[in-house]
């Protein structure tokens, strides 16, 4: 028997390596996508009854590619007999339970996609990548995709436990988390906020008291205005790429309110249930703190700190969930090849304007990465449109031809001074 040898093995699958190997599913390309979970299901913890994915449907695995493909979400509810029932529904955003339904749906029909598959390593060998499987079985492959994704991040000071929990994990824990005297919600963004509107619809029934802290100076609004959202773009992050490092740095920090904000809607149904509550009084056990880190946890008290006024203070509190965000996972054998990377800093590695991570050395066979891109693709790097976009430029590559064409201005907005219309006559004087 002859092994055969794929252009791109896929390692993980989330939305990004689904949506690659979706794509690939239409062309040529000979794909495997390895994912050590027994079946695809999406941050399973947060799908919370009533909560919508922040992007519109359009942003699905495949449609910015191929509007064509059977793997669109408009295809999924048309097989499900659901079109006219989302087209009364009149909503551009779908609930999330949808989503990753619909994308439980795509990757069932994907021969490539193997799950209950761990990949325990993976080394360069003789133009090739030798990825080995449950410790076991090799494959070969011109090409690796990481898709790995991420993992919760928590604040120093804290370990999970029965009574601390990360967001990710809130559905599987809310029975005892409910059970707590004084639950502490901690974070600012929009899963802090989904959950904090369910603690509080809930809190009479079950006699807790609530708090929702954060060290940010507000709980602010996720940017709604359709100019803002254009550095969601393929434009934007053309430009984002040509910045320095330290720039780059600096927009991530400039830009943070633009992934991390808080849906309208859902600002609104906290404050009018807030408002309903305080006509009985029924408030009262309840805090809402900005502008306070969050530094421990011991024996049922919270360290926390109000930054602005530098005054510190303990809050009581026997179960808290932490909404505090994730961090990309480096799987063990990316972490091997350390040395012969190289990086931008301690924390990212450089990525070409092919997604391809940059070693020291130059090599046929390609590493391409999902994973850890905020300094390569800016706020939109974990951004459920922008992820397909990545994937058209990725399998381009791998293929040595076009085979989803890319489309450049696709935004009214310019964000390059060398890049204005010459009919504006403009003249350029330098740095």
């Amino acid at each position: 028997m002859t092994t055969p040898i794929y252009d791109l093995c896929g390692i993980g699958i989330g939305p990004f390596n689904l949506s690659m190997a979706a794509l690939a599913d239409q062309t040529e390309l000979q794909t495997i996508f390895l994912e050590k979970k027994e079946s695809f299901n999406w941050h399973p913890g947060m799908l919370i009854d009533g909560s919508d994915l922040q992007v519109p449907f359009l942003a699905d695995l495949v449609t910015f590619a191929d509007p064509t493909s059977p793997y669109t979400f408009l295809n999924y509810l048309h097989t499900q007999n659901r079109l006219y029932s989302f087209f009364f529904f009149q909503r551009l955003e779908i609930p999330r339970q949808e989503y990753n339904k619909y994308a439980q749906w795509v990757a069932a029909q994907l021969s490539s996609c193997r799950f209950g598959t761990e990949v325990t390593n993976v080394v360069s060998c003789n133009d090739l990548y030798e990825v080995t499987i449950n410790g076991t079985e090799t494959i070969y492959a011109r090409h690796v995709v990481l898709g790995t994704g991420s993992v919760p991040a928590l604040p120093p000071g804290f370990t999970t436990s029965d009574d601390i929990i990360h967001s990710n994990f809130y559905l599987n824990h809310k029975e005892h988390v409910q059970k707590g005297k004084v639950i502490a919600v901690v974070g600012s963004g929009q899963s802090a906020a989904e959950i904090f509107l369910q603690l509080l619809q809930e809190k009479e029934e079950h006699g807790y008291k609530l708090a929702w802290l954060t060290r940010s100076l507000g709980f602010l609004q996720l940017e709604s205005a359709k100019l803002g959202q254009e550095v969601f773009s393929p434009d934007y992050v053309h430009y984002f790429k040509t910045l320095s490092y330290e720039t780059r740095r600096k927009s991530l920090e400039e830009l943070e309110h633009l992934r991390n904000g808080i849906d309208a809607a859902t600002l609104k149904a906290i404050y009018e249930e807030m408002y309903h509550q305080s006509i009985y009084d029924k408030n009262k056990d309840v805090l809402i703190q900005p502008l306070t880190e969050v530094n421990g946890f011991k024996e049922g008290m919270l360290r926390c700190r109000q930054w602005q006024e530098d005054q510190s203070f303990e809050l009581p509190a026997d179960r808290v969930v932490l909404a505090t965000g994730y961090k990309p996972y480096l799987p063990e054998w990316l972490l091997a090849m350390k040395k012969g990377i190289k990086w931008e800093d301690e924390h990212f590695f450089q990525i070409d304007d092919k997604y391809r991570i940059v070693f020291q050395n130059d090599r046929p066979n390609q590493l391409f990465s999902l994973t850890n891109l905020e300094l390569a693709s800016g706020t939109g790097a974990t951004n459920l449109g922008l992820s397909v976009q990545r994937n058209q430029v990725i399998l381009n590559t791998i293929a040595g031809q076009e085979l989803f064409p890319l489309q450049p201005d696709t935004v009214f907005q310019n964000f390059s001074a060398s890049t204005i219309q010459e009919g504006f006559h403009i003249q350029k004087s330098g740095k």
